[in-house]
């Protein structure tokens, strides 16, 4: 038996016994962290350099975009190394920083989106008072809410898991490290408060829940009200790609931390997580260009700028 003080380091899940499979996964892993790196790095980049696009709803998307950065870079660069130089170790305050900034990423992007869905609301319910509610002082301090909210969520899950005694090995059955898995290693009913938390973290949760879905529920109402397709269809196209994102990431969430017990298992734990940890972050670019006009047109002037200078 151990425990938490003669820990110092934890065993990460491997992916394949076989040298080839694990350089399959390292080159997997890679693509996807450069396909993430590169759609989020051109959102941000278009945004701070387009001032078209300096606007609330694109703030919140850059903040979006820096945060599925700051999670993905989390999560696979270590998962990458171990499938690299066939190891599975990590440190145990290697273990704890993931968990710390997984958790403030997702956190914080969680209330990002809520704070999305009431742009969206305000734009298409209440455009005469658009920039009153939605001025540059006010999206500032809602931002900081979002990621201050989020960073304390995650500080106080991560002093209270790593305070538990740890008696049942080392061994994470993940690839990278989360709470769940770390609680799972816990050998005493003082988990019961990381539980506990984790029921404050879902309830605060479901309360955002319930606001996204009263603020489009008005926001369904007031497009459908709108006498031109013309404006339905510009209203539509900058609601879709939030509820799309945002459907991915609570739907994979909810489902890594509520699923039962009795469904657990190995290989349905790393899908699950690979879905909320690593998808969301790839393909929320994808998502939010593919029907923004304005943003392809950014795009398309900093891409024409970029070629032009190296010519």
């Amino acid at each position: 038996m151990s425990n938490s003080s003669s820990i110092t380091q934890f065993l990460l899940l491997v992916f394949a016994d076989t040298r080839e499979l694990q350089l399959m996964h390292f080159w997997l892993f890679l693509g996807i962290y450069l396909a993430a790196l590169l759609g989020n790095g051109l959102i941000i980049t278009a945004i701070a350099c387009d001032h078209r696009l300096h606007t609330p709803m694109y703030f919140f998307l850059l903040s979006l975009s820096l945060l599925d950065l700051g999670s993905i870079s989390t999560t696979l660069p270590k998962a990458m190394a171990n499938s690299l130089w066939e190891t599975r170790n990590i440190s145990y305050w290697g273990c704890a920083a993931q968990v710390l900034f997984f958790f403030f990423s997702a956190a914080a992007e969680f209330y990002i989106l809520t704070v999305m869905a009431y742009d969206r609301y305000v734009a298409i319910c209440k455009p005469l008072h658009y920039g009153t509610l939605l001025g540059s002082r006010a999206c500032v301090h809602m931002a900081a809410a979002a990621w201050g909210a989020g960073f304390l969520h995650a500080l106080l899950h991560t002093a209270n898991t790593f305070a538990l005694p740890l008696c049942h090995g080392n061994a994470v059955d993940q690839f990278f490290c989360e709470i769940p898995q770390i609680i799972k290693l816990s050998c005493s009913d003082t988990y019961l408060r990381e539980v506990g938390l984790l029921i404050l973290s879902c309830f605060l949760s479901f309360v955002c829940f319930v606001f996204i879905v009263v603020s489009y529920v008005q926001i369904f109402r007031a497009v459908l009200r709108i006498p031109s397709e013309q404006g339905r269809h510009k209203a539509f196209s900058t609601c879709l790609p939030h509820l799309a994102v945002l459907s991915l990431f609570i739907s994979t969430g909810m489902f890594a931390y509520l699923k039962p017990p009795s469904i657990s298992s190995s290989l349905l734990d790393i899908v699950v997580s690979f879905l909320y940890s690593v998808v969301p972050p790839a393909v929320n670019p994808l998502i939010y260009s593919m029907r923004n006009q304005e943003f392809k047109d950014a795009l398309r002037k900093l891409l024409q700028y970029t070629v032009f200078q190296h010519q």
